[in-house]
């Protein structure tokens, strides 16, 4: 009986125990119960709750998985998960700006995020093109006979020769020659016998030499034998040519014993002391170079040597086969070291136009329609900047409008961080905020969607095969392609024959990387 009654005590004193702390405690925390007076009670939390954030206007709802779409009221996605609240001055439930993306930290070191600031650097660039070394045009001279006739004798009869100045490359015969010889001869005489004649027999005789000795002249006939034939009178059976120029004999057509026509040219023969080298740049540094720049040559050849030279002149014309336009450039070939036809690598230093603010090149993400830089706001958060770029180097890139000096933007890691964070949700927020009365529309991609069959996947290399349908945002018609993965982990749970919708980017020129996919 006793125990009884001690029981009944004991649990009168918990329940008065428990009533008081309960009264002490509303008290304490200013809570009163629902429906009572006073104090109001407590919003219950959730997702998509406005009030989640008491003292901020709810601006609209963005998709939770980064996706390009927003809602003007709560709503939630084909897999069940809330939309996320917006608010003004730029923070949602996680207090991210909505124009940054946001990754864990260790993560982030997973990743191998690294950042550079922006810096003012003046960019000298260096252009490098590929060329191949031509004779000089105007050293170059053709022999070439004005008369008809007959190869009697070649004194220099292999291609390759180098010659001297006035040196006799062949001997000719012409019948032609002789008669003009023997006019001469005789019109000479005949002004001499005539000397003590009359004024008009004379002077006709005077003209008809003057005339005799133009056409031998014309025939390029040397003055050593026109004063040879003046004063002995003898004709010669041949002539002989000699070399105009000292140089290399390029090209040889004259045989012994052949027959030539006026004007056939029998030597070709070029001055090598100084060379061309033609070099191929491309279209998109051919404004940076200019006549008069310094050059530097190099040829496999003579590993050892530099060679320099000067820009004459930037030829008018583009070869729409290689985008390239050719550049000449003129230097001095002492020792004939220098053979036409050489392969040469030529570097133009470029100048630059002073103090610029630059990033480094890994630094900007080119969709191709835009370009990105992520720049790092705090531990962990990364804005995306829609950037204008002008000049750039072989490791930096100027920046015209969106990154200021200083600034720290990602350098390495950045289409990683795009695969993991969706880089796209964050751009789309460079758009106004949708209204309440105003319909809900899709922001812009910054990469480019497609649905396909995967091939084969590739997970050493990083690679995966898949046979697309068409893809509107490039043009391009359904095929079969090879992407690259910006994250390895995109590619685990994927299987040959799998229908996936996939996200990809051009990362450079004829690489294209996939950023996120889904079954």
């Amino acid at each position: 009986m006793k125990t009884g009654t001690g029981w009944m005590i004991g649990a009168v004193l918990v329940a008065l125990a428990g009533s008081g702390g309960y009264y002490a405690g509303t008290r304490g925390h200013g809570v009163s119960a629902p429906g009572s007076s006073g104090v109001p009670a407590a919003a219950p939390s959730g997702t998509g709750d406005a009030a989640a954030k008491p003292g901020k206007k709810l601006l609209y709802y963005r998709n939770p998985m980064g996706l390009p779409d927003t809602s003007p009221t709560p709503k939630k996605d084909p897999m069940g998960m809330d939309y996320i609240p917006v608010y003004a001055g730029g923070a949602d439930e996680e207090d991210a700006p909505a124009n940054q993306v946001k990754i864990s930290t260790d993560k982030v070191q997973k990743l191998g995020v690294r950042t550079e600031a922006a810096q003012l650097r003046s960019l000298d660039k260096l252009v490098r093109a590929s060329g191949r070394i031509e004779p000089d045009e105007r050293r170059v001279y053709a022999i070439s006979p004005k008369f008809e006739g007959y190869v009697e004798r070649l004194h220099v009869n292999v291609t390759g020769q180098a010659v001297g100045k006035g040196q006799a490359l062949f001997e000719v015969y012409s019948p032609e020659l002789v008669s003009a010889q023997r006019e001469y001869a005789i019109a000479v005489q005949g002004v001499g016998s005539l000397k003590d004649a009359g004024g008009q027999a004379q002077a006709g005789m005077q003209q008809l030499a003057a005339a005799s000795l133009a056409r031998l002249r014309n025939w390029d006939i040397s003055e050593a034998q026109i004063k040879a034939l003046t004063e002995t009178g003898t004709t010669t059976r041949t002539l002989t040519f000699r070399s105009p120029v000292s140089g290399i004999v390029m090209d040889k057509k004259a045989l012994q014993g052949m027959r030539f026509m006026p004007g056939e040219a029998l030597y070709q023969i070029a001055d090598l002391s100084a060379v061309w080298v033609l070099a191929d740049v491309f279209e998109q540094d051919i404004g940076l170079v200019k006549n008069g720049a310094k050059a530097t040559v190099s040829i496999n050849a003579y590993p050892d040597k530099a060679f320099s030279g000067r820009v004459t002149y930037v030829y008018p014309t583009l070869n729409p086969a290689t985008r390239t336009v050719p550049v000449r450039v003129e230097l001095a070939n002492p020792g004939g070291l220098l053979k036409p036809g050489m392969f040469a690598q030529v570097e133009l230093p470029v100048a630059s136009k002073g103090q610029v603010v630059t990033v480094p090149v890994s630094a900007v993400i080119d969709s191709g329609t835009r370009q990105v830089v992520l720049v790092e706001k705090a531990a962990g958060r990364f804005e995306p900047r829609e950037v204008r770029l002008g000049a750039r180097s072989d490791t930096y890139i100027e920046v015209l409008d969106g990154v200021a000096d200083g600034e720290p933007v990602v350098v390495a890691a950045n289409f990683l961080i795009d695969a993991e964070s969706n880089l796209k949700a964050a751009l789309g927020s460079f758009a106004p905020a949708p209204q309440a009365d105003a319909p809900v529309v899709a922001t812009n991609s910054v990469g480019h969607q497609a649905s396909g069959t995967v091939d084969s996947v590739d997970l050493k290399e990083g690679t995966i095969s898949i046979s697309h349908g068409p893809v509107a945002s490039l043009k391009w018609p359904a095929m079969t392609m090879e992407f690259k993965a910006a994250n390895p982990a995109l590619l685990q749970a994927l299987k040959p024959g799998a229908k996936v919708d996939f996200e990809f980017v051009e990362r450079q020129p004829g690489e294209w990387v996939i950023t996120s996919v889904k079954k």
